[in-house]
């Protein structure tokens, strides 16, 4: 079974705004068992809405459309439906009871009849209460598919599809199954991996499909299954990832379902009872931001130095000067300092540490732009690893990130 996803508005073409809509509804059809086919954003212009539509109609038994829908003139979504079923539109008193109660209870300037129309809706639309806006959604059945409209502003899409659009799509279609598993791998290229699994990948059930997902020095291994016997798909799932993790179960991290790496070090921390504080250079905090985002991780870290010029570090991290004249800002040695002094200064039983030239210029170190020495400090002592990441400022910044946490959990399941 498959949808399509028709995104109305000249701000998405134009780049003003990001389509999160069309990534929050494929997601959530995807645990019901309905494929996504394709994704179209189209001007506020009706000829082009029109076209989209009879191409949807073509491809898809389910139809969305986000936008268009608001008070405006440029909100041409409900007039064009009807151009498309043949149909007029029609007030509907609860909608409009609505409006009002929300224009009466939250807005201070005064309700116009702009706003009251858009109470007025296709006659064979059956109407979506949008508990969070003016604008209804809207279900028209068309044979045996639908066509459902929603407002673009995100939050109120959200809740009606949840509340609404979901439970009746579960109801009123049998849908295949869809079940994924993704598995993350730090360390290793997309085609050094696919070299290294290729028996796996050649011998797939027909069932179960294999996608490499890259992304700045990780790499997700996405196995999905579908078909109408759960079973059959949840033992063909297990067993195709059980041959992934004999093969390369040393670059293997964790799975995408038990959460991100930074989550699953907050998990790996926390049962454990163990600490962690971050001394970054060239990641400018973003490690501690990652480690950060992850709900309740005061738990287990700790803080966080942010020391980027060299004097900082030996005034703030104590690192020794003549270490740093010997040896370079960007070293082994450095980078172990600065692990093994984050550590102490924070009272903490992990120290992670970052340097680097991320580039484009130097900085106070001669270490061609790339060089980059990540280490992890704790009572077993230190770890240090060094790594030439290309010459690109952002990726360097975030695969040193992504590699500085793929060590971390990498030393904690040594306790």
């Amino acid at each position: 079974m498959f949808a399509e996803i028709i995104t109305i508005g000249d701000e998405i073409l134009i780049g003003q705004i990001i389509d999160t809509n069309s990534a929050f509804i494929a997601s959530e059809l995807n645990k019901i068992g309905i494929s996504v086919y394709q994704i179209t954003s189209v001007q506020d212009d009706k000829a082009h809405i029109l076209d989209a539509l009879k191409e949807a109609r073509s491809r898809a038994q389910i139809v969305f459309i986000t936008g268009g829908l608001g008070p405006t003139k440029d909100d041409i979504t409900k007039r064009t439906l009807c151009e498309f079923f043949d149909d007029t539109l029609i007030q509907n008193e609860e909608v409009l009871a609505h409006i009002e109660a929300l224009f009466k209870k939250y807005i201070s300037t005064p309700i116009s009849d702009v706003n009251r129309n858009q109470a007025l809706v296709p006659s064979k639309a059956q109407v979506l209460n949008n508990n969070f806006g003016t604008a209804p959604g809207m279900w028209i059945e068309d044979g045996d598919g639908v066509f459902i409209s929603m407002p673009g502003v995100p939050y109120e899409m959200k809740d009606l599809m949840t509340n609404k659009v979901l439970p009746k799509l579960v109801k009123k279609y049998k849908r295949p199954f869809i079940i994924h598993k993704t598995i993350m791998t730090y360390g290793l290229g997309e085609s050094a991996i696919a070299e290294r699994i290729a028996t796996v990948e050649d011998a797939l059930p027909s069932f179960i499909k294999l996608a490499y997902l890259p992304n700045l020095g990780k790499v997700r291994l996405r196995l999905t299954a579908k078909g109408k016997e759960k079973e059959v798909l949840e033992n063909g799932i297990k067993a195709v990832s059980s041959e992934l993790y004999e093969l390369i179960g040393d670059i293997i991290t964790g799975e995408e379902e038990e959460g991100t790496i930074e989550a699953v070090v907050g998990k790996l921390l926390t049962a454990r009872k163990l600490t962690m504080a971050t001394a970054e250079s060239f990641t400018g905090g973003k490690i501690a931001e990652q480690i950060t985002s992850v709900p309740g991780a005061s738990a287990y870290f700790v803080g966080s130095l942010v020391c980027y010029a060299s004097r900082t570090k030996v005034d703030l991290l104590k690192v020794p000067e003549n270490l740093i004249s010997k040896y370079s800002v960007v070293s082994a040695e450095v980078a172990a300092a600065m692990a093994n002094n984050i550590r102490e200064i924070m009272k903490a039983d992990f120290g992670v540490a970052t340097t680097g030239n991320a580039g484009p210029t130097k900085g106070d170190s001669d270490a061609p732009i790339g060089t980059v020495y990540i280490a992890i400090a704790s009572e077993n002592g230190v770890e240090v690893q060094k790594f030439s990441m290309g010459n690109h400022r952002t990726r360097i910044v975030q695969k040193g990130v992504h590699k500085a946490l793929e060590m971390l959990q990498k030393e904690i399941l040594k306790f």
